[in-house]
């Protein structure tokens, strides 16, 4: 900024030096006016300007006077304050693009957090669709979707028979692993679904591992429907998670041929009792009726029919434990 010179003081009318920043005589300041104007122009600044409005003037005041050390002092709360202060944000992008942003964030960070279910459910994508080709299958399904339909609507209908269908083709899967041959699961309207095995197990403990692996399908197909609600939502996809858990763990009453009941085959009379306690401790905090099936079904296996194996299973007990934690929490939600 350019300084102008001023040949007479304003104020008195004493001839001024060149570059003369004071009156000698009345001291007054010579660029009192241009001084005025920078004041006015710094408060209505941010401080970073202002500072530097405030930079220049000092090269209108005298070094020693009393408003170059005031100003001094004002630049150094300005600087103060900018260091302080939070760069600006980027802007955000707006319209259609941002809502398309905005919405994948949540989904984003679902597959990142759920990324080795998802890897999973990818890898046995081909292997559930390979009973859908089946005929037989997709007739008694449709059938079954039907009935289903009629009474509470397409999508739970839909989503339920799909969730069922998962719990069976993990029992089909365990079947593979073992190298037993089965049919394709059949549904049977307004109760259920089963799988014909075509040979027995070897053994108690094949056995166990068959029966509780369609639980534990049911309860990622579960876990699935309920987080998706959740994160959406949508009412439907609850209420679909929460009553697969409920057939789920209706499936683990450890009587005749349901799956409970194969798995009750692995346990000791020492696992028995444990399994027994797990189920009794449960009902008492979750009060979950379906629980008191489940406590029956056991005391009746530990006290009435006992067949128990020569082997602890250890697995056995803790997939039936872990399977009815999960999910009698899951229905107490």
């Amino acid at each position: 900024m350019s300084v102008d010179i001023a040949s007479h003081c304003s104020n008195c009318g004493v001839v001024l030096p060149s570059e003369t920043l004071s009156c000698l005589d009345c001291h007054r300041l010579t660029h009192s006016a241009k001084l005025e104007r920078l004041a006015v122009e710094a408060n209505s600044g941010d401080p970073q300007a202002a500072a530097a409005i405030w930079k220049s003037a000092l090269n209108l005041l005298p070094p020693e006077s009393l408003q170059y050390k005031g100003i001094q002092e004002r630049i150094a709360n300005l600087e103060a304050q900018t260091a302080h202060q939070k760069p600006p944000e980027p802007e955000q992008p707006t319209g259609r693009w941002a809502k398309w942003i905005g919405a994948m964030g949540p989904i984003g960070l679902m597959l990142w957090k759920f990324k080795l279910a998802i890897v999973f459910v990818l890898t046995k994508a081909k292997f559930l669709l390979f009973g859908l080709t089946k005929l037989s299958t997709l007739g008694s399904m449709l059938a079954f979707l039907g009935v289903y339909w009629s009474m509470w609507g397409w999508k739970f209908a839909l989503g339920f028979v799909l969730c069922i269908y998962i719990h069976e083709m993990g029992h089909v899967a365990e079947l593979r692993r073992f190298g037993i041959a089965a049919s394709a699961p059949m549904f049977i309207p307004g109760l259920g679904a089963f799988i014909s095995l075509k040979q027995l197990p070897a053994n108690v403990t094949q056995d166990s591992r068959v029966g509780l692996a369609g639980p534990i399908w049911g309860l990622g197909a579960s876990i699935f429907c309920l987080i998706a609600g959740a994160i959406t939502r949508i009412p439907i996809l609850t209420a679909i998670g929460g009553s697969a858990a409920w057939m789920n763990l209706f499936n683990l009453i450890p009587v005749w041929q349901l799956d409970g009941g194969r798995g009750f085959r692995a346990l000791t009379w020492a696992h028995r009792w444990i399994a027994l306690g797990f189920i009794l401790a449960l009902w008492a905090v979750t009060r979950q009726g379906l629980l008191c099936l489940l406590a029956l079904g056991a005391g009746y296996r530990l006290f009435f029919q006992k067949d128990f194996p020569g082997k602890a299973d250890w697995i056995a007990l803790g997939q039936f434990v872990g399977l009815t934690g999960a999910l009698s929490l899951m229905c107490a939600r």
